[in-house]
């Protein structure tokens, strides 16, 4: 595959790109790059998560990527996720890997990587503390969205140093690009700038588009995403039928409006990677059924 055919498919993931030249020099260079993600192990998996995460990793697989995905089972137990637990926090991890199985993510060539795995490796944490003293407090505060906090947010220790784990981990796992959502964009942003100065390789950015959930959204896109928090406007992997179409009857869908509109969403990203069409049955005084 040449390199416009391996961007044109790395587009179809990446609602943003940094760079554009960046990448373009990284696949001309680079047959098999390295992308990566991370993962919180933090409870029930949403669509978000399992479905539209396996339609982009798969495309970032045949666009010739080697993909790494870190299972940060510490990070998730620095950010107080699943009680804090965190033996409960890795058998997540394991389960959300078992549900990209599932989904049809092509896991034999995706290299799952636990965070605890590399937690005794002196040279990591070395690392941690490189991003720490080249950072601002107030940077640091900044990033707390990547772990879905507002700076405001009364934070613990541990979780104002989730974001130097987080840069620390992309040079760590000797990543070329990070291939994560928008909602993470800040801390990659912290990794390509500091990367030079550490004496790493400046890694591109791709982030991908959050999903959003059900209601109407309000604020920006990150505020409007599909969370597990709120537990109506998420579809879950496991929801039966009938818990899936009651969710979508409530669904927010104004007539005439296609941007920030949850269902079209839910079309656009998912629905039209395995299906050409969406038939849609109406009375005939509404026009009859469309396509």
């Amino acid at each position: 595959m040449d390199t416009q055919s391996r961007m044109d498919l790395i587009r179809q993931v990446g609602e943003e790109i940094l760079t554009e030249d960046d990448l373009k020099a990284l696949l001309d260079s680079n047959e098999h790059p390295i992308a990566y993600d991370g993962f919180e192990p933090s409870g029930k998996v949403h669509i978000a998560q399992g479905v539209m995460r396996t339609i982009t990793i798969n495309k970032m697989l045949k666009a010739g990527c080697k993909f790494k995905m870190l299972v940060a089972d510490w990070h998730a137990w620095a950010n107080n996720k699943v009680g804090g637990d965190l033996e409960n926090i890795q058998t997540v991890g394991n389960y959300l890997i078992e549900t990209w199985k599932a989904a049809g993510m092509d896991t034999d060539k995706v290299e799952f990587v636990w965070a605890n795995d590399f937690m005794a490796d002196r040279d990591y944490w070395k690392t941690v503390m490189n991003v720490a003293r080249s950072s601002t407090v107030s940077r640091i505060l900044r990033c707390s969205q990547i772990m879905g906090r507002k700076e405001s947010d009364a934070l613990n220790a541990s979780q104002i140093f989730y974001p130097c784990m987080q840069a620390a981990d992309i040079f760590k796992l000797d990543v070329d690009i990070c291939q994560l959502g928008l909602d993470q964009r800040k801390v990659n942003v912290l990794a390509r700038e500091l990367a030079p100065g550490l004496g790493f390789t400046k890694p591109v950015a791709v982030h991908h588009h959050m999903l959003a959930g059900l209601h109407e959204p309000k604020g920006d896109a990150l505020e409007a995403k599909m969370s597990k928090s709120k537990p109506d406007s998420a579809i879950f992997m496991t929801d039966p039928v009938e818990e899936v179409e009651r969710k979508l009857k409530k669904a927010f869908c104004p007539e005439k409006l296609v941007e920030q509109n949850p269902v079209m969403e839910y079309c656009r990203y998912i629905l039209f990677e395995r299906f050409p069409t969406l038939d849609i049955e109406r009375p005939e005084k509404f026009g009859g059924d469309i396509s």
